[in-house]
């Protein structure tokens, strides 16, 4: 036997050892009453349960054993919830003991972390982070003052559009919102536009927030075994620190150019977000350092593009696969704001059949389809099942939009069905969480909300739509691909004609 194969069955019999006592130990303290779930494998656990598509594997094994699930993923005993009441104890009641996160290996990268937003512990740090997006970023004064740049970069979109098909291609809708989006935030923070030449282009970012996306997302062996955590034998934390320094790099060279230029006597200020962050790192009063300005960043631009993208293209797909719904949200907006006009942001209370649309949409494509994992505090008792300590805790919110005991055909796009509803996405409503709920909610939704109603009702009001020439709607390929956000596994391709 070689050198190699000897370190290799040290290694696994290191970790068999250590799983079998672990295993032990944890028999021997976890408390009763757990919620049920499959019978797990010696050492694996039920890791295979999860296969390629985790969000629907879990819903199948809900309807099993019951809306609070128990599976034991190697070392980590994971707890998923498929039901609006129990989320609501998750997420509202108990917020104060799940509000921590259960960490992936790769999102350990550069302290991301620790120093990221979506993933820091509740700390100082996480309340400031979430106080200067709160007061700074995503206020409804701050995004009021810029919508003239969101309507600016949805022109451009349209005009990107047309052009494309005018020399005979389709669009690629994903890809062009994922622009738009990407755009627009770099104007608000920048005062720049992401335009070719530049260090890193917006085809290469949205690869990268891709692939950064899948990482985190994908099942990692290195999360379930302390040992392999520690080495990374699948090279995620590896591919993840490299496509982290490619945008933090892009980020420092930024922010470092503005503080050049802010120190020049005829700086003349250019109030966006990287100014604003600036001026609280240099105030002695406020308890910010620059080195974090860019790991904000990385958090502003990865969820702030790719699910915005994802979530037009969404629901495009589903408005091609049903054509009479599209021509319902296209008569509602020639009726409203008249044919050929863009939808500004003061027009979508107007328009309650495209806000029914977006709300389908998040209900049956929510972004994030497991939220982020959270991590329970202590033993809780949660509809008369423990939920142990150090529990990780995911919601299965794909699972809740499709369940048929709270939806009728759920499987079904019906904007209709809310129509007259009250029901909202702000995390009060519970059958309807895309962004989450309590302290942890997404800082970013009233962002998210301007820029899908605005880009989806400007295309639908400019346009008519239709696959890509041979595709009848019913052809279309309606299937996802698990990540951290919910994606089409076929990029959605469209061609326009004019109104």
């Amino acid at each position: 036997m070689d050198f190699l194969a000897l370190i290799l069955c040290a290694y696994l019999v290191s970790v068999l050892v250590q799983a079998l006592r672990f295993l032990k130990e944890k028999a021997s303290t976890s408390p009763s009453n757990l919620p049920p779930g499959p019978p797990p494998l010696p050492v694996i656990g039920n890791l295979l349960e999860l296969g390629d598509l985790p969000h629907k594997s879990l819903t199948k094994l809900a309807r099993t054993y019951g809306p609070i699930l128990k599976l034991q993923l190697g070392y980590i005993t994971t707890i998923v919830i498929s039901s609006p009441i129990v989320a609501k104890e998750i997420l509202q009641v108990h917020d104060t003991s799940f509000s921590n996160r259960m960490v992936p290996s790769t999102l350990t990268a550069f302290k991301q972390d620790e120093l990221g937003l979506p993933w820091a512990p509740i700390s100082p740090l996480w309340r400031n982070l979430r106080r200067v997006c709160n007061l700074h970023i995503f206020t409804h004064r701050k995004l009021d003052s810029t919508q003239h740049l969101r309507l600016k970069k949805v022109q451009e979109l349209l005009a990107h559009v047309k052009i494309s098909t005018q020399v005979g291609n389709a669009v690629d809708i994903g890809e062009a919102a994922f622009r738009t989006s990407l755009n627009f935030l770099f104007n608000t923070i920048f005062s720049l536009d992401l335009a070719d030449p530049s260090p890193v282009s917006a085809t290469e970012l949205r690869k990268i927030v891709s692939r950064i996306m899948v990482e985190a997302g994908k099942p990692n062996i290195a999360d379930y075994f302390p040992v392999p955590r520690k080495i990374d034998p699948q090279g995620s934390r590896r591919r993840m620190k490299l496509y982290f320094g490619q945008m933090l790099d892009l980020f420092e060279g930024l922010i470092q150019k503005r503080l050049q230029m802010r120190a020049a006597s005829d700086y003349a200020r250019k109030d966006d977000v990287l100014d604003t962050l600036i001026d609280i790192c240099e105030d002695k009063n406020e308890d910010m350092e620059i080195f974090q300005i860019k790991h904000l960043f990385l958090d502003l631009f990865t969820a702030g593009t790719d699910t915005t993208s994802s979530t037009l293209e969404w629901a495009m797909a589903e408005l091609l696969h049903s054509p009479e719904k599209l021509s319902r949200a296209q008569a509602e907006l020639d009726q409203v704001i008249g044919k050929g006009n863009l939808v500004d942001e003061l027009d979508v209370t107007r328009l309650p059949y495209l806000q029914a649309i977006v709300k389908e949409t998040f209900r049956l494509h929510p972004p994030a389809p497991l939220l982020l994992p959270r991590k329970s505090a202590a033993d809780l008792e949660i509809s008369g099942l423990t939920i142990p300590k150090g529990a990780q805790v995911f919601v299965n919110v794909w699972a809740i939009g499709r369940d048929g005991a709270l939806w009728e055909d759920p499987n079904a796009f019906i904007p209709e069905r809310f129509l007259g509803s009250e029901m909202d996405v702000k995390g009060q409503s519970f059958e309807l969480i895309p962004f989450g709920g309590g302290r942890r909610i997404c800082p970013g939704l009233p962002l998210a909300m301007r820029m899908v109603h605005m880009m989806l009702g400007s295309l639908l009001n400019c346009f008519y739509w239709k696959h890509e020439v041979g595709i009848q709607p019913e052809d279309m390929n309606m299937d996802d691909k698990f990540g951290l956000t919910l994606q089409k596994d076929q990029p959605l391709r469209a061609v326009r004609t004019l109104v």
